[in-house]
Order: structure tokens, then C-alpha cells, then sequence
């Protein structure tokens, strides 16, 4: 007779033990001290005038609600271990979700019950106003809140649990879905300087106040769902080719995307607002100083903790020859002649930090490198050298950079954008040639182990000098720039309000005022606009 074993207990999907429960009266007590914190310290309430959806969803419930929705996320997720057999997902998982979620919202809606009953609370806690208790319960009042708040955290969490019953591919676009939607409706202010030169886009995307309306937002998640579908399914798809060949279509891919790249940092700055051009610079010139550092740390490994200073040095020296209201000495040279002396203090700077430490390694050098950089800083903003450097209020009225006739500077963020790409490309080219040079190949040696490279015959003096030097160039270049953008001489920033008969908004209101986006102005006061009283105001 053959004996049959069998398995007693309850199957996996009706199974609720004590430490369940445990678990789930935790995740959900947690949930709902994090949604009572939220909206204590005010963000609620300050989060919900920005809309996500007009006029159905806001930042403020967004970020609430999201709280129930990673709980109950938690409950479905499994982490797969190779040789470890997981646990199947079963439906205690969303009753789990469903009853943490419900916990967390009946914590919250006596949260707000708790703050209506004793309005002395406010006298201590000013955020715990009429208001909150209001927002609390979406408007229906501290005794349907009881009912409703646990309802919908209790929804949000059961369903955020069930995508993981989703194939991942379409968990992740559901998830990109969500993301894309958020995004596109918090950064309204940097989609209508994207368009404007074509104000239909924002004027269909956003509402009169703020936030999508829903036709777009229904767009917004359907195009977002379907490209990362598509993508994933063509990275997919490009997994399974052959190898064959792999490395031609690289460099031709990249060949392409230099192409690409190089015309888009021509055309595009023509058409995109003050903002985006504005903030693609500031990314130039910070990347321009990261490849300059890329050699000193990443080539070399020398640790050098002090490298924005050389930034200073090049935008100094800029300003000091250009501008004529430098303190001491102002010769006025025009950028382009002052650009070879910047190179020259760059170079001469390099050797001055780097001949104290040539036998200094690790933490050693980080730490004297550090404080060269505080050296700088504190030596160029004193009073005691106030007369040469201009102490805490710098060198203003810095000329920017002549060109074809005009000239380049703050207010006209969409010409100085192609000169900082300019020098970030041939930065990288730079980078890119000594990589694979006799000199760079001395600093990957020297990097690995000092030593054993000496000891094969690299000179690591001349190395980590020429490191220093060449670090110190590219960061001098990214200061030259930084001076002729900032251009202080007479730029005021204001609200562009432009409001005159027969103007429009882009909602076809023609009595609205409406901040469209913030310019760099100039004063042509040749005092300068400090020095003529000029304060931020609106025009």
C-alpha cells in the first residue's frame, strides 16, 4: 500500500495568521501617521492650490492619497531570489492592502475630527485651521470623512496592490503613465516658455488657472502608456538580434547622435523660451566644469576637493580686464582679448596648487586642495582685498562676448547657449583625444598605483602637473562664460506683464493680466542699475 501525504492548513489564499495581521495593522497605522504628518505640517493644504487635473485632482490629494497607494504596493511585491522559491500572489494580498489602506484613512479622518473638537490646538499649531478641516475630508464634513477617507485610501491601496498582477512591461508604462502626467502638469510655466511661438499647445494642455484639463490629461496618460510600451518592446526586440556587427552600428549610432545633437544646439535655442534656454546654459557651463574635473579625479585620481576655484579664477580674471568698473585696474579689453590672459592665470594657477602636493596622495591631498579652494573663496569676497576684487559685491558692468555685430549676454540667453555648447564640445573632444594619449594613459597608470607607475618610467611630476593644468584651463573656461552671462552691469529681472488693448491670454481673455514668463532686462543706465536705484519690479 502506498502511503499519501497530505498537506493540511489553509491554502495560501485564505491564509491570515496573527503576524499578518500584525503587518497589516502596522503598514496601515504608519500610512496614516504619514498622511496626519503631511497634513499637519501644512503641505496639504499649501499643495492643493497647484492643480494636477483642473478641477477634479490636486498636488495636495495627489501626495495624500499616494501615501495608501505605496502601502498597499508593498503588500503584492515580491523579491524574487534565485534558489528561493517565492510566494504566489494570492487575494489576501489586496485584502491585506484593502484593510491598511482603510486604517490609514480612518487614522487620518480622526485626525480631523480631533482638530475640529478642540480648536485650541491652533494656538500652538497654526496650520490645523478651518481650512484643513475642510480639505480633510474633500468638503463633507468630519462625520462622512469617517466614511469616505477610508473608502478611497482603502481603493488606491488595493489597486496600486493589484499592478503587480500586471505583466511588467505594462506595470512600468502604467507607472511612466502616472510620472509623465505629473510632470507635464507641474511644470506648466517651463511648457508655455517651450510654445511660446505657439500658444495653441498651452491653451489646449491647461486650464484658466492651473493644471491640465481632462481631455489632456487623458492624451497625456494614452501617449505616455504607449511609448513606453513601444520602447520596451523595441528594446526587447533589439536584445534578441544578432551581435553581429555590434560595434560598427555603434559608432555610427554615435556618429548620428553627435549630428543630431550638434543642429539641435544650433536651431532649437531659436525657439525655446528664456527659461529653458536659460537653464540648458547653466547645464553648459556646470558640464563644461565636470569634464574638467572628469580629468583631474577621473583620469588622474587626484582628489581635488578645491577645483571650483580655478571656475573663479577664470570668471575674475574676465571681469577684471573687461569690465570698467573694475576697482583697481580696468583696461576694457574686449573678451576675445581677454580670453588668452584668462588661459594664461588658468595655466599659472594650475601650477601653483599642483606644485605643493605632487607627493601628496588620497585624503591628504583632498584636504589641502579643499582648503585652497576655501582660500579663494574667502580671500576674493573680504574687505581687505576689496580694492583689487570688489569684496562681496564682485566686478559689475562685465561687457559679454562681441559678436557678428551685437553682443552676447544675459539678454539674449538663445545666442550664449551656442557658445557654451560650443566650448563643452571641444572640451570633450579634448577629453575625448587624451584619453587614449601617451599622457592619458600615464594618468590611468598613476591612477591604479602610483608607485608601480613610477616604477616603469612615468614621470608622475609632469603628470599630475599637466592634470592640474589642463583641469584648471577647462574650468576657466566655464568662468569666462559665467561672467559674460551674468553681465550685472545693468540687468534687472522682472515680470514680463504685458498688457495692451486687444491683447489676449491664451484662453482668450482679454482683460487678464497674466505673468507669461520671467525676462532678463536691461537697464541702459550707463551707472548701472544699482547704482540708479533700479530694485525687481514689474513692469
Amino acid at each position: 500500500m502506498t502511503a499519501v501525504s497530505v498537506q493540511s492548513g489553509p491554502s495560501p489564499a485564505v491564509q491570515f495568521g496573527s503576524g499578518a495581521l500584525r503587518r497589516v495593522v502596522r503598514i496601515g497605522a504608519i500610512a496614516g501617521f504619514v498622511m496626519v504628518f503631511i497634513s499637519a505640517i501644512g503641505m496639504l493644504k499649501t499643495f492643493d492650490k497647484r492643480l494636477i487635473v483642473d478641477p477634479i485632482l490636486s498636488l495636495g490629494y495627489a501626495t495624500l492619497f499616494a501615501i495608501p497607494g505605496v502601502a498597499g504596493y508593498s503588500f503584492s511585491k515580491r523579491v524574487e531570489i534565485q534558489g528561493i522559491e517565492t510566494e504566489p500572489r494570492s487575494a489576501s494580498d489586496l485584502i491585506n492592502a484593502g484593510i491598511s489602506g482603510a486604517i490609514a484613512g480612518l487614522i487620518l479622518a480622526a485626525f480631523a475630527l480631533l482638530v475640529e473638537s478642540a480648536p485650541g490646538l491652533r494656538d500652538t499649531f497654526p496650520n490645523f485651521s478651518p481650512d484643513l478641516i475642510d480639505l480633510i475630508p474633500l468638503g463633507f464634513g468630519t462625520s462622512l470623512g469617517f466614511l469616505i477617507v477610508p473608502a478611497i485610501a482603502s481603493f488606491i491601496s488595493i489597486a496600486a496592490a493589484a499592478t503587480n498582477w500586471l505583466p511588467g512591461r505594462v506595470r512600468k508604462a502604467v507607472i511612466t503613465a502616472i510620472g509623465a502626467l505629473v510632470a507635464l502638469a507641474l511644470f506648466e510655466a517651463v511648457v508655455d516658455d517651450f510654445f511660446d511661438w505657439f500658444k495653441a499647445i498651452p491653451r489646449w494642455l491647461y486650464g484658466p488657472t492651473s493644471g491640465l484639463t481632462i481631455q489632456s490629461s487623458a492624451v497625456a496618460l494614452t501617449a505616455a502608456f504607449g511609448l513606453s510600451l513601444w520602447s520596451s518592446q523595441r528594446k526587447q526586440a533589439k536584445g534578441e538580434r544578432s551581435d553581429i556587427g555590434t560595434k560598427q552600428r555603434s559608432r555610427r549610432s554615435t556618429i548620428i547622435l553627435v549630428i543630431v545633437v550638434g543642429i539641435a544646439v544650433v536651431i532649437m535655442p531659436q525657439f525655446l523660451g528664456g527659461i529653458i534656454n536659460e537653464l540648458f546654459t547653466n547645464v553648459g557651463i556646470f558640464l563644461l566644469m565636470a569634464l574638467g574635473l572628469n580629468i583631474v579625479i577621473g583620469y588622474a585620481g587626484l582628489l581635488d576637493l578645491g577645483y571650483v576655484a580655478f571656475f573663479a579664477v577664470g570668471a575674475y580674471v574676465m571681469g577684471i580686464l573687461t569690465s570698467a568698473l573694475s576697482p583697481t585696474w580696468n583696461p576694457e579689453m574686449s573678451w576675445w582679448a581677454a580670453f588668452p590672459a584668462v588661459l594664461i592665470v588658468a595655466v599659472i594657477a594650475g601650477v601653483m596648487v599642483g606644485t605643493p602636493v605632487l607627493r601628496m596622495r588620497g585624503d591628504y591631498l583632498a584636504i589641502v586642495t579643499l582648503g585652497f579652494g576655501e582660500i579663494v573663496r574667502i580671500v576674493l569676497i573680504s574687505d581687505w582685498l576689496s580694492d583689487y576684487f570688489g569684496g562681496a559685491q564682485g566686478i559689475r558692468r562685465i561687457p559679454g562676448i562681441p559678436f557678428a555685430g551685437q553682443e552676447i549676454n544675459a539678454t539674449s540667453p538663445e545666442l550664449i547657449i551656442n557658445f557654451v555648447m560650443a566650448f563643452v564640445f571641444i572640451a570633450a573632444f579634448i577629453s575625448w583625444r587624451i584619453e587614449d594619449s601617451r599622457i592619458g594613459r600615464a594618468w590611468a597608470a598613476m591612477r591604479e598605483d602610483e608607485d608601480v607607475a613610477e616604477a616603469v618610467g612615468v614621470d608622475t611630476v609632469k603628470a599630475k602637473l599637466l592634470a592640474f593644468i589642463t583641469g584648471a584651463v577647462l574650468a576657466s573656461f566655464a568662468g569666462a562664460l559665467f561672467a559674460a552671462k551674468v553681465d550685472l552691469r545693468d540687468v534687472v529681472l522682472r515680470a514680463d506683464l504685458d498688457h495692451r488693448p486687444g491683447d489676449r491670454d491664451r484662453w482668450g481673455h482679454g482683460e487678464h493680466h497674466r505673468c507669461r514668463r520671467w525676462r532678463l532686462r536691461a537697464d541702459r543706465d550707463p551707472r548701472g542699475a544699482k547704482a540708479a536705484g533700479a530694485s525687481p519690479r514689474v513692469r
